[in-house]
Order: C-alpha cells, then sequence, then structure tokens
C-alpha cells in the first residue's frame, strides 16, 4: 500500500509540473513580443508567438469617438474594429460622436459585430453570476428562463428575447447611445443579431437547443462579412446604391431609405400614398435583397 501510495504522489507531482512548466512557456512565448493596440499574442501549436485581433475586450465604459464617427466602449473596443477591419481609427475624442446626420449623409442606424457580441458577453456574465449565487446550473437557469418567456410554441421571437433581457435591465445596463430611441432600436436590432446568430434554421426564432448555445460561453460567434460583386467586405464597410448609404453590419448589407429625387433627398414618409413614391416597397427590398444575394449563398 506505501508504495502504491508512493506511485500514485510521483504521478501527480509530475504531472502539476508539466503543467506548470507547459504554462511558463506559453507565458515565455509571448514574453518578449509585442502585438500593439487591438491586438494580442498567443502561441502556435509549434509554440511560436503569433499575433492576432483581440478576441474580446473587457465590459468596462470609458467611450470614446473614433476618427470614422463611431462610438466605441472604450479604447480596446476602438483598436479591435481597427484591426479587424484593416483601417486606422484613432481617437477623436471622448464620450460619445455628436449625432449630426445631415442630409448629404444619412446612415442607417445598424447593430455592429463589437455591439452584438457585446450584449452577448453581458447577458453571459448575468447569468453566471445568478448560477453562483443561487448554485443552479447554467443549463437549468436558461430552460426556466426560455419557459418563463415562451408564449406556448416552444420558440423565443425577438419579442420574447428582448422581454428575458428587460428582466434584469439594471443588471445588464444596456446602453449603446445617449438618444433614448436610437438605444431602443440599436437594443432591438441587436436582439436580431443574436437571434440570427444561433438560429439553425432560418425562421427568426429560437428553440432551448438554440437559446442555450447562443449564451454559452465556449461558443465562439463567427464574425460575417458581406459580398458584393464578387467582393468580400468587413463589418463597418460603406457603400451607396442611388442617393442611399448601405453599411455591412453582422454579415448583411443595411441600406438607408431615401427616396431619391436627382441630387435631393428627401426621407420617406411612410403616410404618403403609394403613387408619390418613385419606388414600391417591394422594389426596394427587391434592390437590398441584390446586395446580400452572393453572402446568402455563402
Amino acid at each position: 500500500l506505501s508504495s502504491c501510495l508512493k506511485s500514485v504522489c510521483v504521478c501527480v507531482c509530475v504531472c502539476v509540473c508539466l503543467l506548470k512548466e507547459s504554462l511558463s512557456l506559453k507565458t515565455s512565448v509571448c514574453s518578449r513580443t509585442f502585438c500593439g493596440a487591438g491586438r494580442e499574442c498567443v502561441s502556435t501549436d509549434r509554440g511560436e508567438p503569433v499575433c492576432r485581433c483581440v478576441q474580446q475586450c473587457d465590459a468596462s465604459e470609458h467611450w470614446v469617438c473614433g476618427s470614422n464617427s463611431r462610438s466605441y466602449r472604450n479604447h480596446c473596443e476602438l483598436h479591435r474594429d481597427a484591426c479587424i477591419t484593416k483601417t486606422k481609427i484613432h481617437v477623436q475624442h471622448r464620450g460619445h460622436c455628436l449625432e449630426k446626420p445631415t442630409n448629404t449623409d444619412v446612415s442607417p442606424i445598424v447593430c455592429f459585430l463589437s455591439d452584438r457580441d457585446w450584449l452577448r458577453e453581458r447577458v453571459i456574465q448575468w447569468v453566471q453570476q445568478e448560477v453562483e449565487s443561487n448554485a443552479w446550473s447554467a443549463h437549468d437557469l436558461l430552460q426556466t428562463y426560455f419557459q418563463t418567456y415562451d408564449d406556448g410554441d416552444s420558440q423565443l421571437d425577438s419579442k420574447e428575447f428582448l422581454s428575458f433581457l428587460k428582466h434584469n435591465e439594471t443588471a445588464l445596463n444596456l446602453t449603446y447611445s445617449k438618444t433614448l430611441e436610437t438605444n431602443l432600436l440599436l437594443r432591438s436590432l441587436c436582439v436580431d443579431a443574436l437571434i440570427e446568430l444561433s438560429d439553425e434554421n432560418a425562421d427568426w426564432k429560437l428553440s432551448l437547443p438554440e437559446f442555450i448555445n447562443c449564451l454559452t460561453p465556449i461558443y465562439h460567434p463567427p464574425e460575417r462579412k458581406c459580398a458584393l460583386e464578387d467582393e468580400v467586405f468587413e463589418d463597418g464597410a460603406e457603400t451607396h446604391m442611388e442617393c442611399n448609404k448601405c453599411v455591412c453590419a453582422c454579415g448583411n448589407w443595411v441600406c438607408t431609405a431615401l427616396t431619391c429625387n436627382g441630387e435631393d433627398q428627401v426621407e420617406e414618409d411612410v403616410n404618403k400614398e403609394a403613387e408619390e413614391e418613385e419606388m414600391t416597397e417591394e422594389e426596394w427590398s427587391r434592390r437590398v435583397a441584390e446586395l446580400n444575394a452572393l453572402h446568402s449563398q455563402q
């Protein structure tokens, strides 16, 4: 028996030593590698250092306005976006960007990948805190929430998902913009982006397995891109279709809906009669769909 115990102790010590040596090796590999803002060093399978875009920034809120007129939650988010989009972005000033849209350059309100991922991370953190305080499993807790907000069809649509978020709105502190109206719209758009994230059958509703997968920490959301005329565009890329601006957001082209009249641009009035519009809603939807056609085939 004494001999067996000694063998076990030796085995445990060897395993611990190997683990410490492995961790030490990974640390030493990147100890002399500087990757720059928005990038981080990781060790390859061969033990070589390589720089990549930061996978995830912390949730601290120190808003800054980028030179691309986008508001970022903190410096890390700005530099991460610059790395992902392969563009140069510097801090214009602290705080949110001033929202001053002009008639000549109106941008659509969109939920970018960074917004979607930030919302998802905050929900995951909130769920984990409840798991720790109530001694539940994450699976059981999410199942309970699913059953609470499901209207009986065993699926959560965007409205029900929003109700789920509002359950603990204070803890989530879901703030995207200084404007309340814009903030509410962005929240709704990001919920749609979250649903699309794990909606395997593309019905814009989440089953229980899809809902749990969406909020599982080990699941890493894909960084979807937009396609247009055999070219691939990163999140945040812009293009124009007549007088309307289109922005790539979460793998989809999102466009403004302005009535184009020569060089003049007039925002559509939903109360106008159909005959007063230069393009019907069906025609406009078809035009926007053309932008996403290549992407949907991927």
